[in-house]
């Protein structure tokens, strides 16, 4: 069993509630517009860290992280990428991977948009968690945790950073 932490979009803001909810994670997913290397580095230094870059990020945070991060935990096979779109509307660059093997769980950022969806066709789980940072349209920052248990997605939770 793997508690995960997931967030997206901190284009270079910490906060140290991050900590706080990603305590008692085993890993911490970031899904791009990390910001800048030093930040990357922060998370690294509290967890496991997986991540890939967004469109924001500079050729540091390129040279460190995937666009794309495909990897198996707990028997969940998970794709992770920054602009993906959500059932119905995936991005072009991502459609032929999706469909050509779609994965358990797929990943998204980059919208800011906190969404959690069951894709019938690919038998697929969408998250994307919304925006962590303080820069973007959004009105409120968000986190997500779940947990990976023998091929099993659960517990769910959204958290919201209130200011």
């Amino acid at each position: 069993m793997k508690k995960i932490g997931l967030l997206s979009d901190t284009h270079n803001w910490w906060d140290d509630k991050y900590e706080k909810y990603f305590a008692d994670c085993d890993e911490i997913w970031h899904a791009g517009d990390i910001g800048s290397i030093d930040l990357a580095i922060q998370f690294e230094a509290l967890k496991p860290f997986r991540a890939v870059y967004g469109n924001i990020d500079d050729s540091k945070v390129r040279a460190a992280y995937p666009e794309n991060l495909r990897f198996s935990l707990e028997d969940v096979d998970v794709l992770i990428t920054h602009i993906g779109g959500y059932p119905g509307r995936y991005d072009p660059r991502i459609r032929p991977i999706l469909f050509a093997k779609p994965p358990k769980l797929f990943i998204t950022g980059h919208s800011h948009i906190l969404k959690v969806m069951f894709d019938k066709k690919l038998n697929c789980l969408h998250i994307n968690p919304g925006a962590a940072g303080k820069y973007g349209f959004h009105k409120v920052r968000t986190l997500v945790r779940f947990v990976l248990d023998r091929g099993n997605i659960s517990d769910l939770e959204v958290i919201e950073l209130n200011d």
